[in-house]
């Protein structure tokens, strides 16, 4: 007897689900929520171009999407439409950041449905900014 082979898209299809496409991902940044006023007044041009706290998701084509601060040292925002599988990048850039990267882009204390991202890559934006990258899975699980 040959054993049958199924695929988790046929066995979804068959047991009467679809295969998740996009996951809901929250990103949480840890960093001051008020300006710094020191780092305006030196990187004035910078902190002027960042404005407000920002991410750029690859998904949605690198467009700058504002974070919300939540409490004193916390930023977030969630996607529910993350595709599942693939590499995703993105970049956040920081005002207060101004005077670690001319562009205030940050690589730091970000999680992504609570697991801390490390994996450091390059993002499009004034040149080549650096960002960060994950994959998640159709149940949100989030790999670095």
């Amino acid at each position: 007897m040959r054993p049958l082979l199924l695929s988790a898209a046929t066995l979804a299809a068959a047991c009467g689900t679809e295969p998740a496409t996009t996951a809901t991902v929250e990103f949480v940044y840890s960093a001051p929520t008020a300006p710094d006023q020191a780092i305006a007044m030196q990187f004035p041009a910078c902190f002027q171009g960042v404005n407000q706290t920002h991410i750029h998701p690859s998904w949605r084509q690198y467009e700058a999407f504002f974070l919300t601060a939540d409490g004193p040292d916390r930023w977030t925002i969630t996607f529910d439409d993350v595709p599942v599988g693939g590499e995703q990048r993105f970049r956040i850039n920081d005002p207060n950041h101004c005077d670690l990267n001319a562009t205030g882009a940050t690589t730091t204390d970000i999680t992504a449905n609570g697991v801390t991202l490390s994996r450091m890559v390059d993002t499009p934006g004034s040149g080549i900014e650096p960002g960060l990258a994950f994959t998640v899975a159709g149940s949100g699980v989030v790999t670095p």
